[in-house]
């Protein structure tokens, strides 16, 4: 699988929500029937850096929560 095939994946299963890591992992594998290979919040690291995704920290929901938005879509048109 190549990197866009799961960076559309990914912008799929986060729609316009703000999801944990656990929750995109949760919908990546119903929606999709995959599961990342290495771990998604590596994955999500990656492209949270090169700005396809975002991401912060949230005491509320105890971990990581991403989104993406319509800055993210324009960094690379898939």
């Amino acid at each position: 699988m190549s990197g866009d095939d799961l960076l559309r994946m990914i912008w799929d299963a986060l729609g316009a929500d703000q999801v944990t890591t656990k929750e995109a992992t949760d919908r990546l594998e119903q929606a999709f029937g995959y599961r990342c290979p290495d771990d998604l919040a590596k994955t999500f690291m990656k492209f949270r850096k090169e700005g396809l995704i975002k991401g912060q920290i949230s005491m509320d929901r105890g971990g990581w929560v991403w989104w993406v938005d319509d800055e993210c879509r324009s960094r690379r048109s898939l």
